[in-house]
């Protein structure tokens, strides 16, 4: 008895540690969505497929790794960009912060597309309960990448997904 709940409490743990536990969601047709941009224009999802790889960020103006991610896709951006990549960073802050996310896509020169996901309803669908998420979809639309938390070096498993799928 005693080992089974320290075995369950361990697991639990485990799973709770972005990055440690990736969704099983990989392999299946990506949950469309139509949001707003930060300049008031609705986007979907089903305009960008069948263009390239689609790179999503969920992220957030409060999340340090969130920062540190974005900067490392930007670079992946503009190296890949011209050969058919597209990027979403979708921004979960709410309705308290969400002032805060076009000055920071100006200030740092955020690249693509920058989705505003107020009330975390298309983080929802694609569990993207930690912020960072970070999933990748092939040009059907599939998802062929998903992966929560950020630690430097994981940007050169995403570049090298999307240079396959280029």
């Amino acid at each position: 008895m005693k080992k089974a709940l320290i075995l369950s409490l361990m697991l639990l743990f485990i799973t709770a540690i972005p990055g440690a536990a990736q969704d099983t969601k990989t392999g299946k047709k990506a949950p469309q969505f139509r949001l707003e941009d930060v300049n008031g224009k609705t986007v979907e999802l089903k305009e960008l497929i069948g263009k390239g790889p689609v790179l999503i960020s969920f992220w957030a103006t409060w999340c340090k790794p969130c920062m540190e991610e974005l900067a490392e896709f930007k670079k992946i951006f503009e190296d890949l960009k011209e050969r058919g990549m597209q990027m979403v960073a979708i921004s979960t802050d709410n309705e308290k912060t969400v002032g805060k996310v076009k000055p920071y896509v100006v200030s740092k020169g955020i690249p693509g597309i920058v989705l505003l996901d107020t009330n975390s309803e298309v983080a929802r669908k694609y569990y993207a309960t930690v912020m960072p998420t970070t999933i990748i979809l092939d040009k059907s639309g599939n998802i062929i990448y998903n992966h929560t938390g950020y630690k430097k070096g994981d940007e050169l498993k995403v570049r090298s997904i999307i240079e396959k799928n280029l």
